[in-house]
């Protein structure tokens, strides 16, 4: 399924390509590309939630009035999904004001809908980038999250 989430950010919101393209098309041009029905009918699903999230404009895995210097404490099954180098990555994010407690939110929410044994930094920089893309006033968050998926490192790391 998340192959087929950035198949489709790339192809498509990437691309400029028009958003409103009927499900029923996207979904047979998908399967022509090699997805399978259901992988194809997961990530549509998914895309459709992460819309859901923003536009409602409710937080309801927030609290009203919550400070905004928070720590995040993770449940069990978010634990098994996130290893400490995302959950590490996720606050880096944080602080450096890419990621805010609504946006945080709407990622892990993302990320805990994909139905993957493996999740790495590289996917969590892809989810990041397709959350902070559907929330509009995130375009300066965007465009640093941008350059850190896209920007490789010159010289030796130390």
């Amino acid at each position: 399924m998340f192959d087929v989430l950035m198949y489709l950010f790339e192809s498509l919101i990437q691309n400029d390509a028009d958003l409103h393209v009927d499900q029923e098309e996207l979904t047979e041009e998908l399967v022509r590309a090699g997805f399978h029905h259901d992988e194809v009918y997961k990530a549509l699903a998914w895309l459709e939630k992460l819309a859901a999230l923003q536009e409602s404009g409710q937080t309801p895995y927030l609290t009203k009035g919550a400070p905004s210097a928070v720590t995040r404490v993770y449940c069990e099954t978010e634990l098994r999904v996130l290893d400490p180098e995302t959950r590490g990555f996720i606050m880096f994010l944080e602080q450096s004001q890419v990621l805010d407690n609504v946006t945080r939110e709407m990622v892990i929410d993302r990320i805990m809908e994909i139905d993957t044994n493996e999740f790495c930094v590289e996917d969590l920089k892809w989810v990041v980038l397709m959350v902070l893309f559907n929330v509009p006033g995130k375009e300066t968050a965007y465009s640093q999250m941008e350059g850190l998926l896209f920007e490789s490192p010159e010289g030796l790391l130390h």
